[in-house]
């Protein structure tokens, strides 16, 4: 099927609706005037929804990982003792972070493709709870496996009351439930180039009442990431420095269109297009990475097969305008990753899965015309039949 535009089906960037595309073109306001004011106070209402929060949420002009290294350096001190729970690449990176910046950091290690384990984090815990903070991964996209943060953070609330709760959830928030007040998260993170259909370049987080009592005390450096100048200037309707303005107009008709659609309709169509991208695959004879009851509903990671040419069959892949993500740290080269989030509806996931079934026939690849389609779409009645209930504070 010819396509104007690339099937984009990484983990981020997305593909950018066109309102948002003509957002970001919009002519600049003074950042320091009542339009902007006005801008930042509309997204941060439209975000608290998706985070589950009453809290303020904050923009920084930084990417993802910007805000990861935002959360360390103003909720901890040199030598604070933390938990890290990595469960792939992304959760390695946070761990990092905080080694960097002088943490006494201890690993609680999973093995990649399968998600953290809250009885293996109770064990843990039940031997040595003193530590400072804990460091989750939501959505692990390097490995496509969303771990079960609320039950995860119940058993840190229970066995080390005292404990932050630190989470990236830059791959998930904005496509799947999520309560950050009604959890006991402490500090959470996300970035505009995932679920939220805008350009990469800003960071947005959010901190309870009793991280930003953690703020005042921490003494790790910051300037430009200092968030207690973030929460003073947004009061103002300002930022403290001069921020990316076309990202933000972005998000803000990212939000617009996410808004009118309802979380229970963005929640629900990123689950249909998951379960659609799960079953197209397998049903072409690719073994997935991920634990089924933990598969991630934005990104989907896939064995490459041992008697498979990958990167001749990439390359033919790409020739038909579908864009997909390779394997990252130790899983380079060994698995592929399609990106559904954002922007994406049906009819990208069943063309990319026709693409895949296109070249994995010229590969000689033991498949049957038109069955992964078909999975596809079985799969997509079903998901929508199995459509669970709002979980306590999620919004519906």
């Amino acid at each position: 099927m010819y396509r104007f535009e690339p099937n984009l089906r990484i983990p981020g960037p997305t593909h950018l609706p066109p309102s948002v595309r003509e957002a970001g073109g919009r002519q600049m306001i003074n950042h320091r005037g009542p339009e902007f004011a006005a801008l930042l106070a509309r997204i941060d209402r439209r975000m608290r929804v998706f985070f589950g929060t009453q809290q303020e949420v904050l923009l920084i002009t930084a990417a993802g990982t910007g805000g990861l290294e935002a959360a360390i350096v103003n909720a901890l001190s040199p030598a604070d003792r933390v938990l890290a729970v990595p469960t792939g690449a992304f959760g390695d990176r946070f761990a990092k972070i905080a080694s960097v910046y002088g943490a006494d950091v201890t690993r609680l290690e999973t093995e990649w493709g399968r998600a953290a384990d809250p009885a293996a984090l109770r064990a843990h815990l039940a031997a040595d709870a003193d530590y400072r903070a804990v460091l989750l991964t939501h959505n692990e996209t390097s490995t496509g496996v969303t771990n079960p943060i609320a039950a995860l953070a119940a058993v840190v609330r229970e066995l080390a009351p005292e404990a932050l709760i630190l989470v990236d959830g830059v791959s998930a928030l904005g496509a799947v439930p999520f309560a950050m007040d009604a959890w006991g998260l402490d500090v959470v993170v996300t970035g505009s180039q995932k679920a939220w259909m805008a350009a990469p370049g800003m960071s947005m987080i959010a901190l309870s009442e009793r991280a930003w009592l953690a703020a005042d005390e921490a003494r790790m450096p910051r300037f430009y990431f200092d968030l207690r100048d973030a929460r003073k200037t947004a009061a103002n309707g300002q930022t403290p420095w001069t921020p990316a303005v076309a990202v933000m107009y972005q998000v803000d008709a990212g939000l617009e269109l996410m808004e009118a659609e309802t979380p229970a309709g963005v929640f629900a169509r990123h689950a249909a297009c998951a379960a659609a991208t799960r079953a197209g695959l397998e049903a072409l004879g690719f073994r997935l990475l991920a634990e089924p009851a933990f598969a991630s509903n934005t990104v989907t990671a896939a064995w490459i097969p041992e008697d498979l040419d990958w990167k001749a069959f990439n390359g033919e892949v790409k020739a038909r305008q579908l864009v997909l993500a390779g394997g990252q740290g130790k899983l380079k080269g060994k698995i592929f990753r399609v990106g559904h989030l954002g922007a994406v509806n049906l009819d990208d996931i069943l063309g990319a899965i026709g693409v895949l079934e296109e070249v994995a026939r010229m590969f000689s690849r033991p498949t049957e015309p038109g069955a992964a389609v078909a999975a596809a779409q079985r799969a997509v009645l079903a998901a929508v039949e199995a459509r669970p209930a709002a979980a306590e504070g999620v919004p519906a």
